[in-house]
């Protein structure tokens, strides 16, 4: 094997031999080229990726360097995802000269879809309101679509109230729903105290309104104010 089949990557060789030719044919050849690498590594690193609930379909779009760029034949490419991002919606890939007289470095825009079932409102809903089984039905989205984590398993929405207006057609994302009020600021609520080697039920004041799971702060009828977290019963549990 000769040194230039030695040093040439697969889908890089046609760079090298780009020299002798007109700079339309070059730059058209090497867009191609660094293109058919690049959906090569990302196929390969997508196969990789474990899936954090269930099995998605990934789809991977490769778009276009900037047309105005002039880049030295390179014998060898090397792809990298930059600090910071992730092979998740609209990202971008690295590329970068390692094996060349030139050394550079550029960005491609990438696009990384991941479809999978989703549950998606078949109608409007006010903030408040209470989300049903009427109110969704399961189709396929793209996760990737949006930042927010989609709501996935019933038990992530079923029950739970709109944190805002939402509008149909939209999958069911993490922070478009909340739990439901358990008490209003104001209310009397029960309050259970832990401390070192004790445990103590008292009552309070809630000075905000709290849902299960939720930090609120109650004033005690000493005029104290402790903080604690809601449970499911609407007790409130605190610990000094």
């Amino acid at each position: 094997m000769n040194l230039f089949a030695r040093l040439c990557a697969p889908a890089l060789c046609g760079l090298l031999a780009l020299a002798a030719a007109p700079a339309g044919a070059q730059d058209n050849a090497a867009q191609q080229d660094l293109g058919a690498l690049s959906q090569q590594w990302l196929d390969q690193a997508l196969q990789r990726l474990e899936p954090d609930e269930m099995p998605l379909r990934m789809e991977v779009s490769v778009g276009q360097l900037d047309p105005r760029l002039r880049l030295a034949p390179c014998a060898r490419v090397e792809p990298y995802l930059p600090r910071g991002a992730r092979l998740w919606g609209r990202t971008r890939l690295g590329l970068r000269c390692v094996e060349g007289q030139t050394h550079w470095n550029v960005f491609l825009p990438i696009t990384v879809k991941a479809w999978g079932p989703a549950w998606v409102l078949v109608g409007n809903v006010s903030t408040g309101a209470a989300l049903t089984e009427q109110d969704v039905m399961q189709t396929e989205v793209d996760w990737a679509a949006e930042t927010a984590a989609v709501l996935a398993n019933p038990q992530g929405w079923l029950g739970k109230v709109a944190a805002r207006p939402l509008v149909a057609g939209q999958a069911l994302r993490q922070g478009m729903v909340r739990a439901p009020e358990l008490f209003k600021a104001g209310a009397s609520v029960r309050v259970l105290v832990q401390g070192a080697g004790f445990s103590v039920t008292s009552s309070g004041r809630a000075m905000n309104a709290g849902a299960a799971g939720e930090s609120v702060r109650i004033r005690m009828t000493n005029g104290r104010v402790v903080g604690g977290t809601v449970q499911e019963d609407g007790t409130v549990e605190a610990v000094l």
